[in-house]
C-alpha cells in the first residue's frame, strides 16, 4: 500500500505542477479566449494591439533597432497621422520579420496570417452567404449552412540536400540578388513528408534522395500561411549531377563547407562586388532555412574535427 500511495502521490503532485505551470495556464487561457466570447470582449478592453495597414505591420525605428509598439487603442487616426504621431511606418512583412526582435516575429507572422485568412473567407464556399467572425477571430461561421470555418495552414517541405561533403542551394528569379536557400515545395494531396521531399528534389534538381532526416518546423506567413517542415536529404555522391527545372529555379549548385561558412557571415549589402556581381549569401537566422544550413555546417565540422 505504501508503494502504491507514493506512486499515486507522485502522479498527483506532477499533475498539480503541470496545471500550475506558466505554460499550461497560458495555453488554457488562450483556449478560453477562443471559445468564450464574453471573456474575449473583456480582454479586448484591457489588451494591447499590433497595428496593420494593408497587411503591413507598424514599426518604430529607435536608433539601429526596429520595435513593434503595442498600443492600448489605435483610436480613429488616419494612417498618415498614426505614422507621424508614433514616429514610425507600416512596413512590408517580409522586411519586418528580419529586423524586429525574435519574440515579435512569430506574433507578427501569426497576426498577418489571420488577417489574410479572414479577408479571403468572408463568404461561405457552399452558400455564397457572408460568414461571421467570432470576437477572437479564431473561426468564421455561415449561419445559413451552419458550416464553421477555421484558419488553416498549407504544409510545405524545405529540404537541404547533401551528397555527404557538399550541400545544394538554389535560387528563384524573384529572390534578392545573390541569395541562395534550400529547396522547398508544397505537399500534394495524399502525400506524406518523405514522398514530398523525394518528389520535389527530383522535380527541381533531377536528383534521387536516398535518405532523409527531420530537423524542425516553422510557421511561415507566405504566400498565405504555411507550415515549413524542414529536413536534411542525402543523395548518392556518385549520382549528383544537377539538372534544374528552369520553370521553378534560376540556378542551383553545390557548395563546399568553406564557402557556406563564409556565406553565413555575409549580409546582403556586403555581397555586391565592384563589377556588379553578387557573392552568395543565405537566409537570416529568423528563417528555418538558416538553421538547416547551420546544422549541416556543424555536422560537417564534427566529421572533419
Amino acid at each position: 500500500m505504501a508503494v502504491v500511495y507514493q506512486a499515486l502521490h507522485r502522479r498527483v503532485s506532477s499533475l498539480v505542477c503541470r496545471l500550475h505551470s506558466t505554460y499550461v495556464r497560458k495555453m488554457r487561457y488562450l483556449n478560453e479566449l477562443k471559445e468564450d466570447d464574453s471573456l474575449c470582449r473583456q480582454a479586448l478592453t484591457s489588451g494591447t494591439f499590433y497595428l496593420f495597414h494593408n497587411l503591413s505591420p507598424f514599426l518604430q525605428k529607435v536608433g539601429k533597432k526596429y520595435l513593434v509598439p503595442q498600443l492600448s487603442a489605435a483610436g480613429a487616426l488616419e494612417k498618415s497621422a498614426i505614422e507621424s504621431e508614433l514616429q514610425g511606418s507600416f512596413t512590408d512583412l517580409r522586411k519586418a520579420l528580419f529586423v524586429v526582435d525574435g519574440k515579435d516575429s512569430p506574433l507578427l507572422a501569426s497576426a498577418q496570417s489571420l488577417l489574410r485568412w479572414h479577408d479571403s473567407h468572408q463568404y461561405c464556399s457552399k452558400t455564397g452567404q457572408p460568414t461571421q467572425k467570432n470576437p477572437a477571430g479564431s473561426k468564421r461561421v455561415c449561419h445559413a449552412s451552419g458550416i464553421t470555418y477555421y484558419p488553416q495552414m498549407s504544409p510545405v517541405v524545405i529540404a537541404l540536400v547533401s551528397d555527404g561533403s557538399r550541400c545544394l542551394l538554389a535560387r528563384q528569379p524573384s529572390f534578392p540578388p545573390g541569395m541562395y536557400t534550400a529547396l522547398s515545395g508544397f505537399c500534394d494531396m495524399g502525400e506524406n513528408v518523405e514522398e514530398t521531399v523525394r518528389r520535389e528534389v527530383a522535380e527541381e534538381v533531377g536528383l534521387e534522395v536516398e535518405s532523409l532526416r527531420y530537423s524542425g518546423s516553422q510557421h511561415w506567413p507566405f504566400p498565405s500561411s504555411s507550415l515549413m517542415i524542414a529536413c536534411h536529404a542525402l543523395v548518392a555522391a556518385q549520382r549528383n549531377e544537377i539538372s534544374i527545372d528552369s520553370l521553378e529555379l534560376e540556378e542551383a549548385r553545390w557548395f563546399g563547407l568553406e564557402e557556406i561558412v563564409e556565406g553565413l557571415k555575409r549580409e546582403p549589402r556586403s555581397s555586391k562586388q565592384d563589377d556588379g556581381s553578387f557573392l552568395p549569401w543565405f537566409p537570416p537566422e529568423q528563417a528555418i532555412a538558416h538553421h538547416l544550413i547551420r546544422e549541416w555546417v556543424q555536422q560537417q565540422s564534427a566529421q572533419t574535427a
